[in-house]
């Protein structure tokens, strides 16, 4: 059983094969940094990644087996591993993007040639990327047809079960820690802890903490981040601690139930949905994270500014919601969605930075950076992604800030050295007097950036470039 993104025991397809095999079974992780074009984790993402391996170990060891780690090129790890262990079938469960289904693909059709068995399932999503498609072919474009068709289409399998016996030979390993996964020198990953318990038991414990609390009131909550509103999932699902289908069946039967208000569920579920479409785009636009899905964007007159790109990623633009999301990013490796918008908003309108350099910033910085939804959302906000927010939609983060963080605590608990102005002038700072600058110990420019740019002078630039990526289109 080749793991890897669903280190899980319980409702998993692949594994499920294996087990039913009746063969003896090696459990392999194969940490792949070699194989040409293939994306490694970002640091945030290792760090989970290594929480995670150690609790699946510990879950494999329980039922008498042992997880298998192993460095290099994944094609010669299996290769190795097939011939010390004298396995006769390799099982694993699909991924989705181009570089990874190249080479499963060349390890299947080599493994095959030898005379073994090699097969690969569905471990990830509800439903493969080519399944739904529209009245008149092809793959849905735009989200609200696709979650409708969804809905109407999935039939969730039964659960799988856990396994309970993994037995099997135990071939050499590395020792995890020789990995260097966990930062150091600096650890900045210290305030991770806080909020985050890697590993399949702490993602069902969080699954049914989510329905015994925030999914009574998720519909209207989940847009605010100064709550514990949202399930908190998207990393145990990008590292597949917790499959998609194990999360509908009980949220669905917990609506039918009447245990949650079937507008709360919907709402839950069209989130989930949103994942499963993100990598309906990625199947079929290998380079999701990279070109523009709306080729059109290549028209954009994008600007070049370290300056301004160190200052969005340090949460030092000026505009407090846009800071405190960014200081959450990097003190916890993970953002609220709404924020995830804001920030990413702000960054491709008010600075007119290419979305490439927030997609990959935070693919560096999130713990549940997902190489489907984090492409996929980038290109949302920044108008040339696929069923995008109008391109012309500027956010502004003072408004949104308002209304989404009306009481400021999401902003207090970030940016400290503005907690004590009052709300009022708390999410635009600069336009607060001089005396209530100096009664709440704000200084501008010294201890709280000015902003980066006026909203109104941003939004204008947006506008105006824009209507010069219209311009270039038309004569090109």
């Amino acid at each position: 059983m080749w793991f890897r993104n669903d280190l899980r025991l319980h409702d998993n397809p692949a594994l499920h094969a294996a087990v039913s095999s009746g063969r003896p079974l090696v459990c392999l992780y194969i940490l792949d940094e070699e194989s040409p074009g293939l994306r490694v984790p970002g640091g945030a993402a290792k760090w989970w990644l290594d929480k995670s391996l150690r609790a699946l170990g510990e879950d494999i060891a329980a039922r008498g087996g042992r997880l298998t780690l192993r460095r290099g090129r994944a094609d010669a790890v299996i290769d190795q591993v097939v011939e010390e262990s004298g396995a006769g079938a390799i099982v694993w469960n699909r991924r989705y993007d181009a570089v990874g289904r190249t080479i499963d693909a060349g390890i299947k059709e080599g493994l095959r040639a030898r005379g073994l068995k090699a097969d690969s399932h569905n471990g990830s999503l509800l439903m493969e990327p080519w399944r739904l498609e529209t009245g008149s072919g092809g793959y849905y474009k735009v989200f609200t047809p696709f979650w409708r068709a969804l809905w109407k289409a999935y039939e969730a399998p039964g659960d799988l079960g856990v396994p309970a016996d993994l037995g099997g030979p135990q071939p050499a390993s590395d020792a995890l820690d020789d990995w260097g996964l966990h930062p150091t020198r600096p650890d900045w990953s210290k305030g991770f802890e806080r909020l985050w318990t890697p590993g399949e038991t702490p993602a069902r414990e969080r699954l049914e903490s989510f329905l015994d609390g925030p999914a009574e009131h998720y519909d209207d909550a989940r847009e605010r981040p100064d709550t514990d509103g949202t399930s908190r999932l998207s990393p145990h699902l990008r590292w597949g601690e917790i499959g998609p289908a194990s999360v509908w069946r009980t949220v669905r039967a917990a609506m039918e139930e009447g245990a949650i208000d079937q507008r709360h569920a919907l709402s839950f579920l069209s989130e989930i949905a949103w994942r499963e479409f993100s990598y309906v785009l990625l199947f079929h636009n290998p380079d999701l994270c990279e070109e523009n899905y709306n080729s059109d964007f290549r028209h954009m007159p994008w600007r070049d500014s370290e300056t301004d790109l160190k200052a969005w990623q340090k949460g030092l633009t000026g505009y407090p919601m846009v800071d405190a999301g960014m200081r959450q990013l990097w003190a916890r490796g993970w953002m609220h969605n709404r924020v995830r918008m804001i920030t990413g908003s702000f960054l491709t309108k008010h600075l007119l930075l290419p979305w490439q350099q927030g997609e990959d910033w935070f693919w560096d910085t999130l713990v549940d950076a997902d190489p489907a939804s984090n492409a996929a959302g980038w290109q949302w906000v920044a108008g040339s992604g696929a069923d995008a927010a109008p391109y012309f939609r500027v956010f502004n983060p003072i408004t949104q800030g308002a209304k989404f963080d009306p009481d400021g605590a999401y902003v207090r608990h970030w940016c400290p050295e503005i907690a004590s102005l009052p709300d009022k002038h708390l999410h635009a700072p600069w336009k607060a007097p001089k005396d209530v600058l100096k009664t709440a110990g704000v200084e501008l420019g010294r201890n709280y950036p000015a902003p980066l740019i006026e909203h109104m002078d941003g939004r204008r630039r947006a506008l105006e470039a824009y209507d010069i990526l219209k311009e270039r289109r038309e004569t090109a």
